[in-house]
């Protein structure tokens, strides 16, 4: 242990907390008093959302007042581990344990420890696996920490990793703005493209192409768990899916009512609106109306390069880029312009290779996204495990200062 360094249990720290949740059937409880927290409202920084629930000044009365420049955790489930800590009073669930420093402490130096991996280790040791992981209040409170009893020292180490992590946050900020400019590029060459009128080129609506088309509806009770062909709701399209139907029902269906064709483009027209798939001709069916088609003629515009166009349309221009529903009416007047199918073949293969040096690029920053989190990680580490030399001394600011300085370029970051 480094010099000035001591070795406490976290309830020889302050005051240690459990929430609680106040009836759901008392409305009265339930308000803008005081922000209730749960593990959703934990934000990746460390920051809390206090806007979406919270009690009434009965509710509080029946929960527990957590005060300010407190260290929450979420202590149960798959994000056991998980912490923030709040600038305000809040109160919060049963899912989440509070640590609220004495005053002769640094609250943000013990948000920064039991953020680090360090802690976060003796928490998953100590957690049960029975069905969901989870560390209870007298083993969450009886965890050994290690800190420098100067509050001194406890501020200055919180000074280094501000600046060092407000350098990385910048590096990500660039990074994600690099994402951006990438996809902007892309889809301004592919407007380009589609916007392209003149000699050769047509403009047509997308209902003038074909008709929108939808498979039929299926009951919840025709569908189960596991079975013969694979059924695909909003939820699952373009992904594993979790129900399925029998092959009586599929064969019946199918040969009386729509059915897509191999190759054509499948769209969602809920939720996420206008994700693709291209029908790969395997069996499996799809849920009604919230999944469709244009049954296009390809002889005008090839399956390809509908595909390419979707990737840039602008589904609902009216109505703004939030939106819960595609209606057939709307995806039928979407104009499209197109050459003759034998430049469409010419224009395709571009399009594809355009697309997939943007996702390469896409991909090479991602992965530097993730070097700066770990980096965010390993330097928690060293500054909680005695990896770095006092902070009293030069060095220390150094080695905190060059892990961090390193990546203020994104294109150093990896």
């Amino acid at each position: 242990m480094r010099e000035g360094w001591v070795t406490e249990k976290l309830m020889q720290l302050g005051e240690i907390q459990t929430g609680t949740t106040p009836s759901t059937r008392n409305k009265e409880f339930y308000g803008d008093f005081i922000p209730f927290i749960k593990p959703p409202h934990f934000n990746v920084d460390g920051s809390i959302e206090y806007e979406n629930s919270g009690l009434s000044k009965k509710g509080l009365e029946k929960g527990r007042l957590i005060k300010e420049n407190s260290i929450l955790m979420v202590c149960i489930g798959a994000t056991i581990g998980k912490t923030g800590m709040n600038i305000i009073p809040v109160s919060c669930n049963q899912q989440i344990n509070a640590f609220t420093p004495n005053p002769n402490l640094c609250p943000k130096f013990f948000y920064y420890l039991l953020s680090s991996s360090v802690f976060f280790d003796k928490v998953i040791r100590n957690s049960s696996q029975a069905t969901l992981p989870m560390i209870n209040k007298t083993k969450w409170q009886n965890l050994e920490v290690s800190y420098p009893e100067s509050i001194e020292e406890q501020k200055q180490i919180v000074a280094l990793l501000d600046k060092a992590f407000a350098a990385i946050d910048q590096a990500k900020a660039n990074i994600e703005k690099n994402i951006e400019n990438a996809k902007e590029l892309f889809q301004s060459k592919l407007n380009d493209i589609f916007s392209q009128k003149g000699d050769g080129w047509e403009e047509k609506t997308l209902g003038k192409l074909g008709k929108v088309s939808m498979c039929k509806r299926i009951l919840k009770k025709q569908t189960t768990p596991d079975g013969e062909i694979p059924f695909y709701k909003i939820g699952t399209f373009g992904k594993e899916p979790n129900a399925f139907i029998s092959k009586e029902i599929y064969d019946d269906f199918r040969s009386k009512y729509s059915f897509p064709k191999k190759g054509d483009i499948l769209l969602s027209a809920s939720g996420t609106i206008g994700r693709r798939v291209i029908y790969d001709g395997e069996p499996a069916y799809f849920q009604d109306s919230n999944i469709v088609w244009i049954d296009n003629n390809e002889e005008l515009v090839t399956n390809e390069y509908l595909y390419q166009f979707y990737g840039v349309c602008d589904f609902n221009p009216s109505k703004g880029a939030t939106i819960s529903r595609l209606y057939n009416d709307d995806l039928r007047k979407i104009k499209i312009s197109f050459p003759s199918i034998k430049e469409q073949k010419v224009i395709i293969p571009n399009m594809i290779e355009l697309s997939n040096q943007t996702l390469q690029i896409e991909s090479n920053y991602k992965k530097k996204l993730t070097n700066l989190e770990n980096l965010k990680k390993a330097i928690l580490q060293k500054a909680f495990s005695g990896a770095l030399s006092s902070p009293k001394g030069t060095k220390y600011e150094k080695e905190v200062h060059n892990d961090s300085e390193k990546n203020k370029n994104p294109e150093r970051a990896i």
